[in-house]
């Protein structure tokens, strides 16, 4: 047996170490319940009876995969004993992490600026030269400089910017040390998450939740259904992942989506060249001597590089000297690469597809059917829950950037003219935080505002849109984000797409910085429109005026019989053509046919010329009673990983009193499971009311889990905080006598002594916040007697 192998090893420790009861039971724990990772294992530690214990815990760091700490070697259940891994053990990734993440150093994590006056005066140059040089972008533009001055002088308000938040940063409050890599082995330990195929090595980017994270992300889920889909009455679809390649063509991702990437020459690794080309010029800049000819070539690079072609970039890549950054092996040339996963739909091949990179499409083209669903009335919402893929070059981060991901979308349809919502008055006092564009351009701190103002002022463009800024805000901090680290950030002009009115992240501050997790954009009528040309499907609504409005409109007339005379089979394809015409196309084809005397259109791939014998053009009086729009659309858009990871980051705590018991403090609501029901004893009479607990939970539906393993209650205790359960039922040998159990709650570990028959509803209004901590201990007697060594 493998414990007969190890037994002299476990004995010297415990003798070696009998002042530290705590690091020793932990050892031998760790080893009885732990099966060896590998042979190499056995004999190390048969090997090592008389090494100290430095060389022990060297032993285990040798033997331990960072990648599968879910496996629980050496774990204890009051904490975990880092380490190091050792790549070449056996079924251990030779590439997993970054050099960063294997470094496992704790970070620090600033929260709020301090207000001295001091700091003030160290700030304040560099607040002067971002504002000095954010006027200077918006005299430019306002004089009409050329756009690539315009992008230098950008770019060099971008450095500045960068340098006056890392020295906030820097200066600001920092809350104590973070230890990232401690709470991801917690989560990989109890298997939250971890990296998916791990026993193949695993693959960058790619994540699989196991029991724990599954319920998790459920709860989330729920909740985000419950307080957005039921409570503002949207229209839930859930649509096909598998897209077809003219839908992205119209949406402009197959377009925008293409990267140009390059290979280490010698070791095959991919670098995202611009990602590539703008860190190796942003450090040259940085170099003391380079002539200001030398930095002018530079910061035009900069301010060019969205748009230089793929020779042009390999010029640069020569130009600067550009190679791998992990190795400073020479890159190979320029390959385009499309961020989409492409695939084909049908045995045939013919039809190329791609996996969708976002879910929002899905609902655009549906819009036509929700329309309908809603009687035809405006406004409304359609929302769904799915994954999307996106073949990023080089994911990093954990959860913050992967290749497939859950998002949750709403697209709020609206009257371009009527941007009002009638539940605004509800959330108008929401005090909110808000770093907008022009406190970004001229070196301010962001401001605190409640949305009212932050609307009346002309800060966020409409009411709707500061409506769901407002209850995006409710929502993170009700699934336990922390208020002091969310902010709103405004983009700003250079960042906006061309079609948005405005457009807000909310970013939650973790141990990566701040991180975009919820993005808000006023998107206005694009994605309509651009569905619309490319299927000629009209994807509008329609409002009833209040009194007939007679107007004059430009209108083709057909002579149906010369035109089937002269077309045959596709008459009915040019019918439909001019039925659904714009009136900016129908303008330019009048112009054509007066002109020329003939007019070209272009149907299902096919050109047809028109004659005035086929077609008239020409203006006519109309009276309307409807009138036809393309809706706006807001649209909140949430990133569920990267939520999931900075609420994990907000939660993830250290018991005062012993630094090696880690714990979650999730929100009840978050919490994978709400209970732990745990028996002193095995024995029969004990076990009896775990059953009648346990059914007592089953009937209105909490999530528990009991643990009767028999370890020490104190133990079991660190073995349900490690796995966020915020409730814990102990049953003792006076549940026998008095049918009474005590209710432990997870954050205070204060106790309350309650009858078996208010259990189920005690945790259940707990858990579903109806009954707070508080009241419950002045509902039911405190109990503090109970053994936890």
């Amino acid at each position: 047996m493998w414990l007969r192998r190890v037994n002299s090893v476990v004995v010297e420790k415990v003798v070696f170490f009998k002042k530290n009861h705590c690091i020793a039971s932990g050892i031998i724990r760790g080893l009885i319940s732990s099966p060896p990772h590998s042979t190499a294992y056995s004999s190390k530690v048969s090997s090592s009876s008389s090494a100290s214990l430095s060389n022990f815990l060297n032993l285990r760091n040798s033997c331990c995969c960072q990648d599968l700490k879910n496996l629980s070697l050496f774990s204890t259940s009051s904490g975990f004993l880092s380490s190091t891994p050792d790549r070449k053990v056996k079924g251990l990734p030779e590439n997993w992490g970054s050099k960063k993440e294997r470094s496992r150093k704790p970070v620090k994590i600033g929260i709020e600026m301090a207000t001295d006056e001091k700091i003030e005066e160290i700030l304040a140059p560099l607040r002067a030269a971002v504002k000095e040089q954010g006027d200077l972008v918006r005299k430019m533009k306002e004089m009409g400089n050329s756009e690539i001055d315009v992008k230098k002088a950008v770019v060099e308000l971008k450095a500045k910017k960068k340098l006056l938040e890392d020295r906030e940063l820097e200066l600001s409050k920092t809350e104590e040390v973070f230890d990232r890599p401690r709470m991801e082995d917690l989560l990989k330990r109890r298997f939250f998450y971890d990296q998916s195929f791990a026993i193949y090595g695993g693959v960058t980017g790619q994540y699989d939740f196991g029991p724990m994270g599954c319920a998790t992300k459920t709860n989330f889920l729920n909740f985000w259904r419950q307080f957005f889909v039921l409570e503002e009455g949207m229209f839930e679809v859930d649509c096909s992942i598998l897209t077809p390649e003219p839908v992205l063509k119209a949406s402009g991702h197959v377009d925008r989506f293409a990267d140009l990437m390059v290979k280490d020459s010698k070791t095959g690794e991919c670098f995202r060249l611009d990602h590539l080309i703008k860190a190796t010029v942003e450090k040259l800049q940085k170099e003391k001597g380079t002539d200001k000819d030398k930095q002018d070539r530079m910061l035009q690079v900069l301010a060019q590089l969205d748009g230089y072609s793929k020779e042009e970039m390999e010029g640069l890549i020569q130009e600067f000297n550009v190679v791998s950054p992990t190795t400073g092996n020479p890159v190979g040339p320029p390959m385009e690469f499309n961020l989409m996963f492409s695939t084909s739909i049908g045995p045939t091949g013919l039809v190329k597809g791609f996996l969708r990179p976002e879910t929002a499409q899905g609902i655009f083209v549906n819009f036509k059917r929700l329309l309908e669903f809603n009687q035809g009335k405006l406004p409304f919402a359609g929302a769904q829950i799915g994954n999307a893929f996106r073949n990023e070059i080089s994911p990093r981060s954990g959860l913050l950037r992967v290749r497939e991901f859950t998002m949750a979308e709403i697209e709020h349809f609206c009257d371009p003219n009527d941007l009002t919502h009638p539940r605004f008055v509800e959330v108008k006092d929401t005090i909110m935080t808000y770093y907008s564009a022009c406190d970004q351009m001229e070196g301010k701190r962001p401001t605190r505002k409640t949305i009212g103002e932050a609307v009346a002022d002309k800060l966020v463009a409409n009411e709707t849109l500061g409506y769901f800024l407002a209850r995006i805000q409710m929502f993170l901090e009700k699934v336990g984000v922390n208020p002091e680290k969310l902010r709103f950030r405004q983009h700003m002009s250079n960042e906006m797409a061309h079609y948005a009115r405005d457009c807000w992240d909310a970013e939650i501050l973790t141990s990566y910085g701040w991180v975009e997790c919820v993005g808000c954009a006023d998107r206005s009528a694009f994605d309509l429109n651009q569905h619309t040309k490319a299927t000629n499907v009209k994807l509008v609504a329609e409002k009833r005026l209040p009194a007939p409005k007679k107007i004059e409109q430009l209108q083709a007339t057909l002579n149906k019989a010369a035109i089937g005379k002269q077309f045959k089979q596709n008459a009915k394809a040019i019918a439909e053509y001019f039925e659904h015409i714009d009136t900016s196309e129908l303008e330019s084809l009048a112009k054509s046919l007066e002109s020329d005397g003939s007019m070209e259109i272009t149907v299902k791939n096919q050109q047809f010329k028109l004659t005035p014998a086929e077609i008239t053009i020409g203006k006519q009086e109309k009276t309307i009673h409807v009138e036809e729009f393309v809706p706006n659309v807001i649209e909140p858009s949430f990133g569920v990983g990267r939520i999931l990871y900075s609420i994990f980051e907000h939660n993830f705590k250290v018991r005062p009193e012993d630094s090696q018991r880690t714990y979650f403090s999730l929100p009840p609501l978050m919490a994978p499971v709400k209970c732990s029901v745990l028996p002193l004893s095995s024995k029969p009479e004990l076990l009896q009311m775990v059953t009648r607990v346990t059914q007592e939970l089953r009937k209105r539906e909490i999530s528990f889990r009991v643990d009767d393993s028999s370890g020490s209650i104190g133990r079991r205790y660190s073995r349900t905080d490690e796995i966020a359960i915020p409730f814990g039922i102990t049953i003792d040998f006076e549940t026998v006598k008095s049918e009474t159990v005590t209710l432990r709650e997870r954050d205070t570990t204060l106790q309350v002594r309650l009858p078996i028959d208010k259990v189920g509803e005690t945790v259940r209004d707990l858990a579903t916040g109806t009954l707070t901590w508080t009241k419950a201990m002045e509902i039911f007697p405190k109990f503090d007697s109970q053994d936890a060594s």
